[in-house]
């Protein structure tokens, strides 16, 4: 089963500063009916203007995931850790019994346009935590999340793996599926035609019982792939 999900369909919030698309209900965008995929409970593109940000505030129990497109991303939270998050490197911040970050465009000339992910944990009240990764790939995939953090990934307290794909010009990708676990497919950037479904940036699709998918793009693109329990 292939279920696409448009670009044109997110939920919207757009300020002088941020212009942020959501795949979920979140914030003023409210869908009963979406709330979430599997433990998937938030995916947010966000463009933010030269030095704007989001200023301290706090989190519990939800991992939360970051993963930056252009631009970089000034990180810095209630357990001392501070960094400059850019293309390449992924972040994962276990929000647990309780966090307080800020997360501003750490440019004063370009946007930063990243995704920023929320998966609920398999338990609550765990001890907050972050953690950093820098990828590369290997056969036009990256692991950037796994519950054991494995192969130099971010580790996530849920049975979630997260996976980065890249498909340079007129090049093909094949991965096989297990039938029995739900595959959630982000478009992060650039175009690609998945079993014979077109997707362009910001577009989404559920896969769930195929054995495999084939990927294949014209120009360069990047997709995000969730394999969900």
């Amino acid at each position: 089963m292939l279920k696409l999900i448009k670009s044109e369909d997110r939920g919207v919030t757009k300020t002088d500063w941020l212009d942020s698309k959501h795949s979920f209900s979140f914030g003023d965008y409210y869908d009963a009916n979406n709330m979430g995929y599997r433990t998937l409970r938030v995916i947010n593109e966000d463009i933010v203007e030269p030095g704007q940000g989001f200023g301290t505030h706090p989190h519990k129990n939800m991992e939360i995931i970051t993963f930056v497109l252009s631009g970089a991303l000034q990180h810095k939270d209630s357990l001392g850790s501070g960094s400059i998050i850019k293309p390449g490197t992924i972040q994962k911040m276990t929000a647990g019994r309780g966090i307080t970050h800020s997360e501003f465009n750490s440019s004063q000339t370009e946007p930063v346009h990243l995704l920023q992910i929320w998966i609920i944990p398999n338990a609550t009240n765990l001890p907050p935590s972050y953690e950093e990764a820098d990828f590369t790939f290997e056969n036009n995939m990256a692991l950037l999340g796994s519950p054991k953090g494995d192969g130099g990934a971010v580790s996530v307290s849920q049975d979630v793996k997260l996976y980065a794909i890249g498909i340079e010009n007129n090049s093909e990708k094949r991965i096989e599926l297990n039938p029995n676990r739900y595959h959630w497919f982000q478009m992060a950037k650039g175009e690609a035609d998945i079993n014979g479904l077109k997707l362009k940036q910001g577009d989404a699709l559920i896969v769930e019982q195929e054995q495999e998918i084939n990927i294949s793009s014209s120009s360069n693109a990047e997709i995000l792939m969730f394999d969900l329990a």
